[in-house]
């Protein structure tokens, strides 16, 4: 484990020094990931403007104020569009690969999951600074940027975020120009996909942006296909200089294969034996999802002290997604087991929001408060089918497993398949398991002020209330049961300023789970009783802008979760199990010198599992002790660029048992671009240059995602 590490920490860092990277041109640098630095925005982000060291969004994003990042109490990473296109990011997976303090979770292959300082999450997603909790796979073709803010914070988002989120920022109409913007790629499995981004002057006031997305979905594991259409127009229009309305739709439509991985061996490593096979149906393992998006945002500036801004998202979700996977294996025999199931989902969502920023004094003391209030309706309705094999039942065994030979091709196929034991099976979706109807109320207020009691101190305090109701039906019994929970969370940040350009800073903040889980499962017996799940995060930082465009950003926490059980000895009362998560992160990003930019990240994660008894010595699954990354742009010529970067994990635990091991492993990537002209590029991006067998993650000791061999993707953008 930490001669694997310290072998591609090594390599790394002779790497980088060799070989420095592809200097960021495009204006889309300037507002990197806690760097601070004055520079025009210019027409590819003309929402995006850095001045006087603050980071500020016209529309509403995940900061909510425009305060400079340097001055925020809390651990955070930006990725600019130019970013994604040069290190040819195609998924937020990707990006969570080169960020410090996160990692990905499979989702079970058919959503995003990522990890949050040792905490998973599959909701803890916003577009625009609105909740985005439904699960899909969420494109990148419509982003200005994505940023990631690490640790639990409801008083800004609200429940859930509990180890932090992550916000998509995205593309919209830019007033007084008329341009096109496009990206088509290919890559060596045969994926493919175009990005149009076209903006349209429509007036002397108002503009028509449409981005829009075909993508063709392979990779290197049978069976796996699909593709994805996303369009997105958006329509600005501004009232003078006081007022600003962007109104946008968003239609997704995605179909792709559903992949759950291997299974481990009896050793609990990886079966890499099996890394070829593909465990599922060729019919039958797929997800679909279809997306109608609706948003207004509304912006008023009141006066030059005091801007208010209201939006409204409403959302049509359908999705479904049928799979078979493995739940065990047997290396002595070769026979593995598979279970299945097909799950459908309906949501609507209506989120209301709006804020009132103000900046004031008062007595010498500065003030930026903001005042704010939130309101969501979401109606979730959802069924499960469980596989039913006609074989087990006549043995008499658990219907939804059968027994395979762990061959190649997989031997099922349009639900009926062959035996290890040479009997033909045939299966069916007909055990129902759930069939629920939730509707979820959610009020919410927050004040939050941040106060400047000198130029080297400042202090951050605020608390946000949530009502939050969910009731639910089950279908099955039509029990219907209620829960209301009613929550406060605080939020205090002390900034200590040297001298302009350091800040030295120590926060707290909570958020809290109710016990219908992110995706409002259920909320039968006994969690009907139970009080949230609560988090907390206390956390000290640096942060040093060592030069405009170049930062350094330091942290250390503690995360605390606090679980109400039912106590074993008596249902009448409950324990409160406490776990705790902590640890490290640093990240350097910015300009090293004329025609070099770089980014890097390393943490440091340490959890232990708990019980009502105390600490287990369990290890949290998912949690890398050690993370590394790096990636290098260097600008050889003005028109020819490299890149080179690496990805490093430690090993950690896929179950609950640590008994199933992902192990250590390196990546390298690099890339190269030439630019055609001032307003082409073509480049082409190598991922994994020296074929490592690696497994990034699991969603258990059975279902180990296999990671991709080396590959390259070749792409062209331009505009015109």
């Amino acid at each position: 484990m930490i001669h694997s590490f310290a072998r591609a920490t090594l390599l790394l860092g002779c790497a980088s020094i060799a070989l420095p990277a592809l200097a960021e041109t495009a204006p889309e640098a300037a507002a990197v990931a806690d760097v601070s630095a004055a520079d025009d925005a210019g027409d590819r982000s003309p929402n995006i403007i850095v001045t006087g060291g603050v980071l500020y969004n016209n529309q509403l994003n995940a900061l909510k104020t425009p305060t400079p990042i340097i001055d925020v109490p809390q651990s955070l990473s930006i990725t600019t569009a130019d970013q994604i296109v040069r290190q040819g990011f195609d998924s937020i997976g990707d990006i969570v690969l080169y960020t410090p303090g996160v990692t990905n979770s499979q989702g079970e292959g058919h959503r995003d999951s990522v990890v949050f300082r040792g905490v998973r999450s599959t909701a803890g997603f916003f577009v625009d600074g609105v909740r985005d909790d439904v699960e899909y796979y969420r494109g990148l073709y419509n982003l200005e940027q994505v940023e990631i803010l690490r640790g639990p914070n409801a008083l800004l988002f609200g429940r859930g975020g509990t180890g932090g989120i992550l916000n998509r920022v995205t593309k919209k109409g830019v007033v007084g120009e008329t341009f096109t913007g496009y990206r088509a790629a290919v890559d060596t499995f045969g994926a493919n996909d175009i990005w149009a981004d076209l903006n349209l002057a429509t007036g002397d006031n108002s503009a028509l942006r449409i981005n829009a997305a075909y993508e063709n979905l392979n990779n290197h594991r049978d069976l796996f296909d699909g593709e994805q259409i996303s369009v997105n127009p958006v329509f600005r229009t501004e009232f003078g200089t006081a007022t600003t309305i962007d109104l946008s739709y968003e239609y997704v439509d995605h179909d792709r294969f559903i992949d759950r991985g291997i299974p481990s061996d009896d050793s609990g490593n990886p079966a890499r034996a099996l890394r070829r096979i593909t465990f599922g149906d060729a019919e039958n393992n797929f997800t679909t999802f279809r997306a109608h998006v609706l948003r207004a945002a509304v912006q008023h500036t009141f006066s030059d002290s005091l801007k208010g801004n209201l939006t409204a998202s409403w959302g049509d979700y359908d999705k479904a997604y049928s799979n078979f996977f493995p739940v065990g294996y047997n290396p002595a025999t070769n026979v593995v087991a598979i279970d299945g199931y097909i799950d459908t989902n309906q949501r609507q969502n209506l989120v209301l929001s709006g804020n009132l920023i103000s900046e004031f004094e008062t007595s010498g003391i500065g003030h930026t408060l903001i005042v704010g209030g939130e309101f969501i309706d979401t109606s979730n309705n959802n069924d499960r089918f469980n596989a039913v094999f006609d074989t087990a039942v006549a043995d008499g065994r658990r219907a939804d497993v059968e027994f395979f030979s762990a061959t190649r091709p997989f031997t099922l196929r349009g639900n009926t398949g062959t035996l290890a034991d040479g009997r033909a099976t045939n299966v069916a979706f007909s055990a129902l398991n759930d069939d629920t109807e939730a509707d979820v109320t959610v009020y919410s207020a927050y004040l939050q002020d941040e106060i400047k009691l000198a130029d080297w101190l400042r202090v951050v305090i605020g608390a946000r209330f949530d009502s939050f109701k969910i009731t639910v039906l089950d279908n099955r019994n039509g029990a219907v049961r209620t829960r209301k929970d009613d929550k406060v969370s605080p939020r205090l940040g002390l900034i200590i300023k040297p001298q302009p350009n350091l800040s030295i800073y120590t926060s707290y903040s909570e958020t809290f789970l109710p016990r219908s889980g992110e995706q409002f499962a259920d909320i039968n017996p006994p969690n009907d009783a139970l009080d949230p799940d609560t988090y907390s995060n206390l956390e000290a930082g640096v942060k040093w802008d060592i030069r405009p465009g170049l930062a350094l950003t330091g942290a250390v926490f503690e995360i605390e979760q606090s679980s109400p059980q039912v106590a074993d000895s008596n249902p009448d009362t409950l324990d409160v199990i406490d776990s705790r998560i902590r640890g490290f992160e640093a990240q350097l990003q910015g300009q090293i010198a004329d025609g070099w930019f770089l980014t890097t990240g390393y943490s440091y994660l340490d959890g232990k599992q708990q019980s009502r008894t105390g600490p287990t010595n369990l290890r949290l699954r998912e949690l890398p002790e050690h993370m590394f990354s790096i990636w290098n742009n260097f600008q050889a010529t003005d028109r020819i660029g490299f890149g080179l970067g690496l990805t490093a994990q430690d090993d950690s635990f896929a179950d609950n048992g640590n008994f199933a091991t992902l192990p250590a492993y390196a990546r390298v990537d690099v890339a190269a671009s030439y630019d055609v002209s001032d307003n082409v590029r073509v480049q082409v991006n190598i991922e994994n240059l020296f074929d490592e067998l690696y497994f990034p993650n699991a969603h258990s000791a059975n279902e180990v995602t296999v990671g991709a061999p080396f590959n390259a993707r070749f792409t062209i953008t331009g505009r015109f």
